[in-house]
């Protein structure tokens, strides 16, 4: 069994692919390293650099390899910076996938395994259930929908088999915590190693079921030899919601430091977004969730050991009206 796992050098994408090798497929890992770590990859894998946007680079991949399985977890998943990256997003996000798609359809590949996200449903009352229309607020959103239903159509139109998932908030080890514009848990750990405060967007009141990496990377592996998850739909992640607040106060539990609250003007985001988990456990069996102290405190121990990353900041910039002023500079 061959598999390709996109984004494999990233942060789920890392952690599919070990499950992928433990259980005994042999992965090719596609990443173009720009939000991922080549030390990440499992040295069992099969490393190419590249992006999803290099459609010549894929016609030769798939014509070189023989693709079983795609697991598609490439993509820049910044719902807030998206609105100021629209042209970025859609070439990254949604052509990226698009090139993919046309590449399982000639190569008759037996299931794509998609990562979309939460963020498809918008500002709908949670919790999120996989049957409400999604009504995306922001453009990584509308791209990820737009792949869903491209999905669709190519299995209408080809016969291409797909899984979708919806993961949300995902926290734990090999998260790129010097990305400033996503990832909440890892902004906070890294800013409380520099000795920053933590900044909040607004009151901090906002609700997210913050997810355990091993609540959802292992459901993504062992998907496409569970034929009755063919052509569906998935939530998955963690049923319990939590103020950003609350979050921030067990990261410095977690971290054992002193740290303090920043709050900053608030941002066009969702205020309250998590979902309902009943159709993956109906399908998919695991164990109990990862409590977020539990799961706090494996990263923490994790991030200490790793060690505090300059935060990057995005060189591209194609909308700067309305951008919040902390991204303006590296804080």
């Amino acid at each position: 069994m061959n598999a390709l796992v996109t984004g494999g050098a990233g942060f789920i994408g890392a952690h599919v692919t070990k499950h992928l090798l433990n259980s005994g497929y042999n992965v090719i890992v596609l990443d173009d390293l720009s939000g991922g770590f080549q030390d990440h990859v499992d040295e069992r894998a099969t490393f190419i650099k590249g992006s999803v946007e290099d459609h010549k680079l894929l016609e030769d991949l798939f014509n070189e390899h023989s693709i079983d399985y795609i697991f598609h977890l490439a993509a820049y998943a910044a719902e807030g910076l998206s609105h100021f990256i629209r042209r970025f997003n859609y070439s990254n996000n949604l052509i990226g996938s698009v090139n993919l798609i046309n590449e399982a359809v000639k190569h008759k590949v037996k299931c794509f395994v998609f990562t979309s996200s939460i963020a498809v449903y918008g500002e709908q009352h949670p919790p999120m259930t996989e049957d409400m229309t999604p009504q995306p607020e922001d453009p990584y959103g509308v791209a990820k929908y737009a792949v869903e239903m491209d999905l669709k159509c190519a299995h209408e139109m080809f016969g291409l088999d797909y899984i979708i998932f919806r993961p949300h908030n995902v926290y734990g080890e090999y998260q790129n915590i010097g990305d400033r514009y996503r990832n909440v848990v890892g902004i906070f750990m890294n800013q409380l190693m520099q000795g920053y405060d933590l900044t909040v967007f607004g009151d901090g009141e906002q609700t997210r079921a913050f997810s355990y990496i091993d609540d959802v990377a292992p459901i993504i592996a062992q998907s496409v030899q569970v034929p009755e998850a063919y052509n569906q739909i998935f939530n998955v992640g963690a049923d319990k919601e939590y103020t950003v607040n609350e979050l921030a106060e067990a990261v410095i539990a977690a971290m054992q430091t002193e740290g303090k609250l920043l709050h900053l003007p608030p941002r066009n985001e969702v205020m309250h977004a998590y979902a309902d988990h009943s159709k993956v456990k109906s399908i998919f069996s695991g164990n109990d969730p990862v409590s977020l102290e539990e799961g706090i405190g494996k990263m923490a121990a994790w991030a200490k050991n790793a060690g505090a990353r300059e935060s990057s900041k995005f060189e591209n910039i194609e909308i700067k009206e309305n951008l919040p002023p902390s991204w303006k500079v590296v804080s």
